[in-house]
């Protein structure tokens, strides 16, 4: 069973939680673009499963069927250890090669990418590692996990990680010996040189004492959260993509054929080295580093929050929805052009662009009414939609009218 459905409403109180503490204690970890920007591909994580499909599933049946020790018994206390344990070393190789191998880092980036370290940070999830990262948990299914007892494990597992991703709580004592905890799980999402590609357990740290990529929290070295290629943008879109986009220039670029091969399957960082010549990389400077934040009016903060409920809500009832896989497609098509649209207004990009693409989304939008209405969704669910279409539309009519006064202008980017 997974268990990620229910623990839903505790990841938003717990983060409201976490909110609140940081405000009162006068060390707020949290800013809104940040935010909006990890729990939209939080979003856009589940979404995927209206337009793909589950081939890591498929090769585990087989598996299962063709290839695999005897089941175990689901109803043994110990089979459910076994899972949990073997799951998580699994985990730990998956989690390590996704750091040290280009293709697996291009899945696993966007967890990464937050400057910020809060619990929206745990919800910032990719939309690809579908695509390899079951290849790991093959072990599982060969020696007779039965399924439902994988897929809680993997649940249990995920939700373990929710509450290690805060900055507020310290050092645990003996704790730390044993399991992944804030404190050393903040050095996994740190870009300084000391702490990079280190702690990659899920739940137990006993992996990386043992294989020797631990490394424990230093009080004289505070951690810089994010990732050393500076990416400065919310957009998802690049945020899911700009790893493979990489290794696609550089291939293309490259004048040898062995190299052309190698980029996708070379550690993290490698450029062939007339590629590396010609456009090299640049790095973050820790010395001088800031984090991208740009400002925005409180009508545009307003709106991207008002967009994050939005999605949320949709997403939910689109799931729920039984609908045909084409119409799942313009759902997801609608989730990634809002939330596209709804980061570039909170990176402060010009006006006259921003409204092409909101009407180009509000046309997604009409289209998935009309295709939802046809096949039968439901009147609250069209109601819904076609309330959601007003607010929108309404805010284009504000903004046409107001915008191109002092505080925004079409040929300025938006900005306080």
């Amino acid at each position: 069973m997974d268990l990620t459905v229910y623990a839903v409403p505790v990841f938003v109180v717990a983060m409201l939680m976490e909110l609140a503490y940081g405000i009162y204690r006068g060390r707020n970890t949290y800013r809104l673009n940040d935010s909006v920007s990890s729990l939209f591909l939080g979003v856009l994580s589940q979404a995927r499963r209206l337009v793909t499909l589950g081939v890591g599933g498929y090769v585990y049946y087989l598996v299962t069927q063709y290839v695999s020790l005897s089941q175990m018994d689901s109803g043994k206390a110990w089979t459910w250890v076994l899972a949990f344990v073997l799951y998580d070393f699994c985990y730990y190789w998956l989690h390590r090669l996704g750091h040290e191998r280009t293709i697996l880092w291009a899945a696993h980036v966007a967890h990464h990418q937050s400057e910020e370290y809060n619990l929206t940070t745990a919800l910032r999830q990719t939309s690809t590692g579908f695509l390899l990262g079951w290849i790991f948990f093959i072990p599982l299914f060969l020696i007779g996990i039965p399924a439902e007892v994988f897929v809680t494990v993997a649940s249990l597992n995920l939700l373990y990680q929710f509450w290690v991703h805060t900055e507020h709580i310290p050092k645990l004592g003996w704790y730390e010996w044993v399991f992944v905890t804030p404190s050393n799980h903040r050095v996994h999402h740190a870009q300084n040189d000391i702490y990079m590609d280190r702690n990659y357990g899920g739940v137990f740290i006993l992996w990386d004492r043992l294989f020797g990529t631990f490394q424990e929290e230093l009080d004289e070295e505070p951690v810089v959260f994010g990732i050393r290629g500076p990416l400065h943008s919310f957009n998802p879109l690049h945020a899911l993509t700009h790893v493979y986009v990489d290794m696609a220039m550089d291939s293309w670029r490259t004048r040898n054929w062995r190299d052309k091969l190698r980029v996708w399957v070379a550690r993290t960082g490698w450029q062939p080295a007339d590629v590396a010549a010609t456009y090299p990389r640049h790095k973050n400077d820790l010395s001088t580093f800031t984090k991208y934040d740009p400002k925005v009016p409180a009508v545009v903060s307003w709106y991207g929050f008002f967009q994050l409920v939005a999605v949320v809500v949709l997403l939910d009832w689109l799931l729920k929805t039984e609908l045909g896989y084409w119409a799942g497609f313009v759902g997801w098509a609608m989730l990634l052009g809002t939330t596209m649209t709804t980061t570039l207004w909170l990176e402060a990009r010009p006006v006259n662009g921003l409204i092409r693409w909101e009407q180009l989304r509000l046309v997604l939008v009409f289209v998935l009414l009309v295709v939802t209405a046809l096949q039968g969704a439901g009147l609250a669910f069209t109601l819904l939609l076609s309330g959601y279409l007003a607010v929108n539309l309404a805010f284009l009519v504000q903004l046409d009218s107001s915008g191109r006064g002092s505080r925004l202008t079409e040929s300025e980017p938006l900005s306080t």
